[in-house]
């Protein structure tokens, strides 16, 4: 076996393995679940830098194996898939970390990573995906081994959550399973290609293949959180901290977001998907959901909730930039993908930290906490700040070049669309901020709560995950144009996607 074909089998089984062997482990053997966990976790993104380096020296990696004639599992690792693979091994790093500092003395502890480990190797597969059936089997992969994550706590209201979100996920699968053997049956293939596969079809199929195309939408745009589908995550919100974390901004939300996108360029092929008049109706939905995610958020106590409704807003970004035909549309919503991703983290981190050390679940009980939290509400306000869209924050570059895109495109009309929504997220974002920073603090606290100096306001283990996200918040602004930056990388993948078009 070369080496192109062994490293991508290397990404996969790095947290396979540990995640199996956890699974055996007597919840007592703290030390060894700690090792086997981190070891899974660097040697992923060790093999991940390794594949990062060769695809941007245009190396080729990838592998199949036939299951049935005419059937193979088959993967491939390109600029669009790494752009996934890399934000998934980073974060999930750093949430491998917090998870061990988080559940300390918690029951089911190898049962919870063993899941953990099944859902990053999941995510792993959905990325490196080379054809649709390929892409299904590890995307329903996903929802089997988070379900048990988000009914971990096994309470009443964490089985309802679960047994919501297994419901939502199912029927999803369902129909993305219905437009990948009816695609399957025209084409007699469902590989990803540059350019798509769709449009060898020619104009004769045109009504099949706008079903199929909203077949697919659904079934992806389900875990993507599109309005209508969305329901389930404000529900799964019952997770543990992690398991948010998780759910938002490594796995679940961002593997329905990167299906759309690997649907509307490699199935379709975004000039082809134009042709067919199905980018506005995609940016409609988009649009519908960026500002009625943010709308929601507006009215909700619970912290978590409040973040998992912005979740439904800042994700749609990502759909929308797809729908706006043109490169520079294109880069805005692959480089939110990912700044995204480090914003949201960081925000679940911090709410988790909340929520452990000060057993603050809402927001009306946020007064003062900025005092007893420093720099955990420091990096809460910075990620915050960013899904915003403040200057000199990851998301204010997403949200210009979406705006500029959505001129470029000549649908204006989706830049108000993102105005608003930047305004109610200031809207339920900033009030939390007030009431940490310059509200008094309970005269109730106990004693345990109260201001303490030093920089040990919680376990270091729950700490330094979100400074080192929130660091990335900005880091991922202040060197956008560095060579392998977010920003870099997208425009690399709208290069390849819009063939012989100028990018800019």
């Amino acid at each position: 076996m070369s080496m192109q074909e062994l490293l991508p089998l290397a990404v996969l089984f790095s947290s396979l393995v540990p995640g199996l062997a956890i699974f055996a482990l007597p919840e007592s053997w703290i030390g060894v679940r700690t090792t086997l966990n981190l070891f899974g976790a660097f040697a992923k993104l060790g093999l991940v830098f390794l594949l990062l380096a060769g695809v941007a020296a245009g190396d080729e990696f990838g592998l199949r194996y036939a299951v049935l004639p005419g059937l193979d599992l088959a993967f491939k690792v390109d600029a669009l898939g790494m752009l996934f693979i890399t934000l998934s091994a980073i974060l999930w790093l750093f949430t491998t970390l917090y998870a061990i500092g988080y559940l300390e003395g918690a029951p089911h502890r190898s049962r919870f990573f063993g899941f953990f480990s099944l859902c990053v190797t999941a995510t792993m597969g959905i990325a490196m995906a080379a054809n649709l059936f390929t892409f299904f089997v590890f995307y329903e992969l996903l929802t089997l081994s988070t379900f048990p994550l988000v009914v971990h706590r096994g309470t009443d209201k964490a089985m309802r959550g679960g047994t919501i979100y297994l419901a939502y996920t199912l029927v999803g699968g369902t129909a993305l399973l219905t437009g990948i053997v009816w695609l399957h049956h025209l084409l007699g293939h469902s590989e990803f290609a540059h350019g798509g596969i769709a449009a060898a079809l020619g104009g004769d199929s045109a009504g099949q293949l706008k079903i199929i195309f909203l077949l697919l939408i659904a079934g992806v745009g389900v875990k993507a959180a599109l309005v209508p589908l969305h329901g389930w995550l404000p529900q799964a919100m019952v997770a543990p901290a992690p398991v948010s974390a998780l759910l938002h901004a490594v796995a679940v939300v961002k593997a329905g977001a990167f299906g759309i996108v690997r649907i509307v360029y490699e199935v379709y092929g975004i000039e082809f998907a134009q042709s067919l008049n199905l980018l506005l109706p995609l940016a409609v939905v988009a649009a519908v959901t960026i500002v009625w995610g943010s709308f929601r958020a507006l009215f909700q106590d619970d912290l978590k909730r409040r973040l998992a409704f912005s979740t439904v807003s800042q994700v749609s970004y990502i759909a929308l930039g797809v729908a706006l035909f043109g490169p520079v549309g294109t880069i805005g919503g692959l480089v939110h993908l990912v700044h995204q991703g480090i914003m949201k983290i960081t925000l679940f981190f911090c709410a988790g930290n909340y929520a452990e050390t000060l057993g603050i679940h809402k927001v009306s009980e946020m007064d003062g906490a900025g005092r007893r939290m420093p720099l955990t509400t420091l990096a809460f306000s910075i990620g915050a700040l960013g899904m915003m869209g403040a200057p000199l924050t990851a998301g204010a570059v997403s949200k210009a070049w979406l705006t500029d895109g959505a001129t470029a495109a000549g649908m204006a009309w989706a830049i108000p669309v993102l105005w608003a929504s930047s305004l109610l997220n200031a809207a339920y974002f900033l009030p939390i901020l007030w009431r940490a920073w310059f509200r008094p603090a309970p005269a109730a606290w106990p004693e345990e709560h109260i201001p303490r100096r030093g920089w040990r306001e919680t376990a270091w283990l729950l700490l330094l995950p979100p400074l080192v996200t929130a660091a990335a918040t900005l880091a991922a602004a202040a060197w956008a144009d560095a060579s392998l930056s977010p920003l870099a990388w997208a425009r690399l993948i709208a290069a390849r996607e819009y063939l012989g078009l100028e990018t800019p």
